[in-house]
């Protein structure tokens, strides 16, 4: 790849995470107190982000995969995205707001495949050069959390109260407005046309993608990705409510600490895959979500934060070991003609069923364990998302088939 073009999709991945980050890690801190909703409206908040990763293989199947080029359809959807995020920090009412940010996913999470697909396109060896690129979309996401805890002090115990978490809302508005008209300057990244001689609604909607769910490896891949997204679910919409409630300074900031982790992980990805190999990265990753809800059940704001911050720290296994891992095994297993596609389909495994799932039972055990002084029961509430992630460990341990992978990229 040309420098420029690192730099390019460095600056993308940069902002499509700052975007992501800087409004969704504290979504249900800011849900709770702004809005005064239940543990049950921050759950179908949360969910918006799975029915969009659900329409969006749709999308992208109908879409990128055949009519317009990738990076332009990129730049459509963060412009209309922006003016959404900024009437999301104008309302107070959760009924609005819902529909503001159900209408938000949907343009967004399509985007997820969109910046994988922009930046595969330009690679001939995605194991070396894709987790270098994707590492900017990390450190977007820690800036994002820095700038709330430490330059404006957004998550303040003050500031929460006063409602200074809207302004997350108008940051990255900003930050969509500039991704979207940066993304017209992206390299080219056309449709698959070769070999198509009629529309076809089962090839529109990505019916190729899905015949990759014969292959018996990806299929229990896919099947893993939904259930490992259950016990993540707890993560995003539980951990940031959880250290504010335990009274932890700057709790944004520190869960950035996870992100930070990530950089570290993302670059040591490319060596454990040689190394160890497909499986043994993605069962590491798996028994990482085991101990880090643990961590969670037992640790505290006292004698015990550094269980608290370790489990912070395990992100950058936990989320690269799988979900980075997997969007490069899916790329080598999809092929050039549905590369878009097959990206959407994971996230429809991922991001979409699992984690849908995931949020709703979040809600309701959130819910379940609240006490009489209105604080939860946190220690219960971690055991289920440890337990669950130890099922889907073992099920992947003894069902899924090593082999041996040649990761460069034949296109």
């Amino acid at each position: 790849m040309k420098s420029l073009t690192k730099i390019q999709l460095s600056l993308m991945m940069f902002l499509q995470f700052f975007i992501w980050g800087g409004w969704f890690v504290t979504l249900g801190t800011f849900l709770g107190n702004n809005l005064s909703a239940t543990g049950g409206q921050i759950a179908m908040a949360f969910s918006t982000q799975s029915w969009g990763a659900i329409i969006a293989p749709v999308f992208i199947g109908l879409i990128a995969d055949r009519y317009f080029n990738a990076e332009k359809i990129l730049g459509v959807l963060h412009l209309l995205g922006s003016g959404l995020l900024f009437l999301m920090s104008q309302t107070n009412d959760f009924t609005v707001f819902y529909i503001y940010v159900f209408s938000y996913m949907v343009l967004y999470m399509p985007t997820l495949a969109l910046v994988n697909s922009v930046s595969f396109n330009q690679m001939k060896d995605t194991a070396v050069e894709f987790p270098l690129i994707r590492t900017f979309g990390t450190i977007g996401w820690i800036i994002s959390g820095l700038v709330i805890s430490y330059v404006f002090g957004w998550d303040a115990q003050e500031s929460i109260v006063s409602g200074a978490l809207s302004n997350t809302f108008k940051m990255v508005a900003l930050a969509s407005l500039v991704l979207g008209i940066f993304s017209f300057k992206l390299p080219k990244t056309p449709p698959f046309r070769e070999g198509r001689k009629s529309f076809s609604l089962k090839s529109a909607l990505g019916w190729d993608a899905l015949k990759l769910l014969k292959e018996r490896n990806f299929l229990l891949f896919f099947i893993a990705s939904i259930l490992i997204c259950i016990p993540l679910a707890f993560y995003y919409q539980q951990a940031n409510p959880f250290l504010v409630e335990l009274g932890m300074d700057n709790p944004t900031a520190k869960m950035s600490l996870g992100q930070v982790s990530e950089v570290l992980f993302m670059l040591l990805l490319p060596i454990f895959f040689v190394r160890f190999g497909f499986k043994n990265t993605i069962l590491v990753g798996m028994m990482a979500w085991v101990i880090r809800y643990l961590l969670f059940a037992y640790g505290d704001v006292g004698e015990k934060t550094f269980m608290l911050i370790s489990g912070i720290l395990l992100h950058g296994i936990c989320y690269d070991f799988f979900f980075v891992s997997g969007q490069i095994f899916t790329d080598y297993k999809a092929g050039e003609k549905v590369k878009s596609a097959a990206q959407g389909l994971i996230t429809l495994a991922t991001y979409g069923v699992g984690m849908l799932i995931g949020f709703w039972i979040a809600g309701k055990v959130s819910d379940a364990f609240i006490m009489g002084s209105g604080k939860h029961e946190w220690e219960t509430i971690w055991k289920f998302p440890a337990l669950f992630a130890l099922g889907v460990f073992l099920l992947f341990l003894f069902i899924f088939k090593n082999e041996k992978i040649n990761y460069k990229n034949q296109s």
